[in-house]
């Protein structure tokens, strides 16, 4: 059994859970809490989804600059060959 899943949510175990749930029908009505649940559930959803499309933007940079680095390094490579050139030249 999964271990999170035993020790139940914040501490909490299936009795606790249960009685929360029961109270929460009382209180706010079977329909309310499903609509609550189904927000719940949506909320969770777009944060997911934002936090993966963050983290594929974050990934497109990174490789955008690694792109740019190697592109730098090349021309810095160019000019100190030049430079070398230019040196033996003159010498």
């Amino acid at each position: 059994m999964d271990p999170v899943l035993s020790a139940g949510i914040a501490g909490l175990g299936a009795p606790e859970l249960i009685v929360i749930a029961l109270i929460a029908v009382l209180l706010f009505g079977g329909k309310k809490v499903g609509e609550l649940g189904k927000g719940l559930g949506e909320g969770i959803k777009n944060f997911k989804t934002a936090i993966k499309s963050d983290e594929e933007r974050l990934e497109e940079q990174r490789e955008a600059l690694k792109r740019e680095e190697e592109r730098l390094a090349a021309k810095k490579q160019a000019l100190e060959d030049e430079a070398r050139l230019e040196a033996k030249k003159q010498a």
